[in-house]
């Protein structure tokens, strides 16, 4: 990659119109509701209570503005990526200079529902440690940049916009910003693009850390699992069963489902805040790990730019045939207690021919540098210790 391959970037701030607001209040005013469950419990999805009072709050309470100049004073652009393929994309993505010249660049990406909001809370320790405790030999340079159809960057209007062309992109962004070596991090679909970055650009990308790793047991690990690798097993055998039903329908009608998402902001709230109640280590609640505000800044980064159906292409896209090929870079690895998937050290050597971190801290599920900052930033400086 040169920096050619990057058409252009340019600063630009995110700029709500107020019309768009007063339009979503309205809308959230005049939502009509579903019956409500009959049990007491999430069984049946997330409840009607709840969507109710969380949607009032944001109809009347809820401060839009706050979220707009937080994401704008950490450097708001966009950025002209092909991904070497026939049509250019605009992609919108927040870089962070580190004050500390020798810092390392990182690429921070993110996955479905979440969105470069999950990043807010980890952009500062990361791109300046001093300032928050911690020593200026753990400083990177941060970006974060906002997948095709989601947030703020363009909608692709042609298929093709795999998590393979999409880590062509990042590396050409990286290049184009003017690093010749970084580092890559990621979660869901973040870990699958990190993963391909690592595949594809070990020239560039000096080492990937990953919270959510992918690799398969083999069948001599199945006949001798540990209790926690049951365990996990068992997890993920609950997700295909009762949890992976919003994939199915992704992966294959994202179309249909956005009709209702694009038009319902209660309908586009109720389907992402389930996920976040069920992926955490919330103890049963989200807002006893993230506050409603941080919850619906990330649902804002789906209702304004309409991304229900743009989003959801990304599984119609890569789901059904993911690559399983093993991963020579440099690794890290941070196995969070309520992750989807669980994956054992071993399982992941197998895959990760060069795992140099592997880490199970003590709290925390699949949206980790929202949930558990701190121990996210340690673990993402720890790992890149071994490859500065």
């Amino acid at each position: 990659m040169n920096s050619g391959d990057v058409v252009e970037i340019v600063p630009q701030d995110i700029a709500v119109g107020e019309g768009e607001l007063a339009d979503l209040r309205g809308r959230l005013e005049r939502t009509r509701w579903p019956d409500r469950e009959t049990v007491e419990d999430w069984s049946q999805g997330i409840p009607l209570d709840y969507v109710v009072d969380l949607c009032r709050y944001w109809a009347r309470d809820y401060d839009w503005r706050r979220c707009e100049s937080a994401l704008n004073g950490l450097g708001s652009h966009r950025a002209r990526l092909t991904g070497d393929g026939p049509e250019p994309l605009w992609v919108h993505f927040l870089h962070v200079r580190s004050p500390h010249p020798d810092a390392l660049p990182l690429v921070l990406t993110h996955g479905w529902p979440g969105s470069i909001v999950e990043f807010l809370k980890v952009v500062g320790p990361l791109s300046d440690p001093v300032a928050h405790g911690g020593d200026a030999r753990d400083a990177f340079h941060v970006v974060c940049p906002a997948l095709p159809g989601y947030g703020f960057s363009d909608k692709p209007v042609r298929n093709g916009w795999s998590v393979e062309r999409i880590a062509r992109a990042w590396a050409q962004l990286m290049s184009g910003l003017g690093y010749g070596r970084y580092g890559a991090q990621g979660g869901d679909w973040g870990s699958v693009v990190t993963i391909a970055i690592g595949l594809q650009d070990p020239q560039h990308c000096a080492g990937i850390h990953l919270n959510m790793a992918i690799a398969r047991p083999s069948p001599e690990d199945l006949a001798d699992l540990s209790e926690s690798e049951k365990s996990a097993l068992e997890s993920l055998a609950h997700y295909d069963r009762r949890d992976s039903g919003y994939s199915k329908q992704q992966s294959t009608r994202p179309q249909t489902l956005g009709y209702g998402l694009v038009d319902s902001p209660a309908g586009q709230l109720a389907w992402i805040v389930e996920k976040f109640w069920s992926w955490m280590d919330c103890d049963g609640h989200p807002e006893n790990v993230v506050s409603r505000d941080e919850l619906i800044d990330n649902v804002m980064l789906y209702w304004l730019p309409g991304a229900g159906a743009s989003s959801g292409r990304l599984y119609w896209e890569s789901f059904g045939n993911p690559n399983m090929d093993p991963v020579g870079l440099p690794t890290g690895i941070s196995v969070f207690p309520r992750e989807i998937f669980r994956v054992s050290r071993r399982f992941a050597e197998r895959r990760f021919t060069d795992l140099r971190f592997f880490n199970e801290p003590t709290a925390g599920g699949h949206f980790a540098a929202f949930e558990q900052p701190g121990l996210f930033v340690d673990d993402v400086r720890a790992f890149f210790r071994t490859v500065r």
